[in-house]
């Protein structure tokens, strides 16, 4: 019976402790969610992984890509789905928030074959619109890249 009676308060001690660690540790601000869902977007890539984006895209997402196609989500997922990457990094990420509203920005250094199979070496400034949903979720609607001159 004692042993029974200190291991429920040994356990009742540990979860106490658990919640009070996981309380006591600061919220992400607005700025780092959207900058670590900037990283997943990218990590989606290193990894071409485009389960990974998926979630990040409101349904309504419109792209704009630096050749001046305008796509939206379904049609984003299917060129991230062809597109394989052997190497790309993010650069200069910046997010400001408006509301629930944040503006990303970010160069883009990478190779591989784009949708069509054909080599790519690409090197441009992408600008994403991410919107704090009602759920409490930051889903990126907009997407506009530009080239950048090498």
């Amino acid at each position: 019976m004692k042993k029974t009676l200190l291991l429920c308060l040994f356990a009742l001690m540990s979860l106490t402790n658990v919640a009070w660690s996981q309380a006591s540790k600061p919220a992400l601000s607005a700025e780092q969610t959207v900058a670590a869902l900037e990283q997943q977007w990218l990590k989606s890539q290193q990894t071409n992984n485009p389960e990974l984006l998926a979630p990040l895209l409101a349904e309504k997402f419109i792209s704009t890509d630096p050749d001046g196609k305008v796509v939206g989500k379904a049609e984003t997922m299917v060129m991230a789905r062809a597109t394989k990457w052997t190497s790309i990094v993010y650069g200069d990420l910046k997010v400001s928030i408006f509301g629930n509203t944040a503006i990303s920005t970010l160069s883009l250094k990478g190779k591989g074959t784009d949708d069509k199979g054909q080599p790519m070496d690409d090197y441009s400034r992408w600008t994403d619109t991410w919107v704090k949903m009602p759920s409490g979720q930051w889903l990126c609607v907009a997407s506009h890249g530009s080239n950048i001159k090498k």
